[in-house]
């Protein structure tokens, strides 16, 4: 008998991580369901990074490259849905990962709050004591921030924030190293031109 699991996706950017992971997991010998929840604000940065095409959970699975027994086992819910079983701790998950897991997620899981099926889905892991893996993408950190993320790590959650792992090389990493470098010159008052290293969002 395999496990269930959730993936929720916020409005962090970083939604190719979550693509990837919703790859490995439901390909996963071990995993019988993966539950896929994309929060309102993770469908603005889903098709800004992964295409328009993608920007709902059914487009979000149909565009993830699986063989079709594991694409049996993903299922979409809304965010608004409420009434999902995943919403209940008598749903059994073997777990919860928030990838990416946006700032104002955090927040809202450190006080309780669930506005929406995402964040009442990593409310439930909590109160369950299912592990609850936080892919937290943002900097810098305010102090709201850390004493968010301190509240979720004492109430059993897992901090673990996409950082590159710079060991293993390869042909995107001056990027990944440029763009951290740009970011601290801006906290300097000294900004660089690299417009490429800058989010480029669509005016409404």
């Amino acid at each position: 008998m395999g496990v269930e699991l959730a993936l929720v996706v916020t409005g962090a950017c970083g939604t190719r991580l979550a693509a990837r992971f919703a790859e490995l997991a439901a390909s996963h010998p071990q995993v019988e369901t993966l539950h896929v929840v994309l929060s309102d604000g993770a469908r603005f940065v889903v098709a800004d990074e992964l295409g328009a095409d993608r920007a709902t959970p059914a487009g979000f699975v149909a565009g993830l490259a699986l063989k079709p027994a594991a694409r049996r086992r993903v299922k979409t819910w809304a965010e608004a849905d409420m009434n999902a079983p995943i919403a209940s701790g008598s749903h059994r998950l073997a777990g919860v990962v928030v990838l990416p897991c946006s700032a104002a997620t955090a927040c809202s899981l450190a006080a309780g709050v669930s506005r929406g099926l995402g964040q009442r889905v990593g409310d439930v892991a909590l109160k369950q004591r299912w592990p609850l893996l936080l892919g937290f993408r943002e900097t810098p950190l305010s102090a709201i921030h850390l004493q968010a993320l301190l509240t979720l790590t004492q109430a059993g959650g897992v901090v673990v924030p996409p950082i590159p792992a710079y060991y293993l090389g390869g042909d995107e990493m001056p990027r990944f190293v440029d763009h951290y470098c740009v970011r601290l010159f801006d906290l300097l008052g000294l900004p660089v031109n690299r417009a490429d290293l800058r989010w480029r969002g669509e005016e409404a």
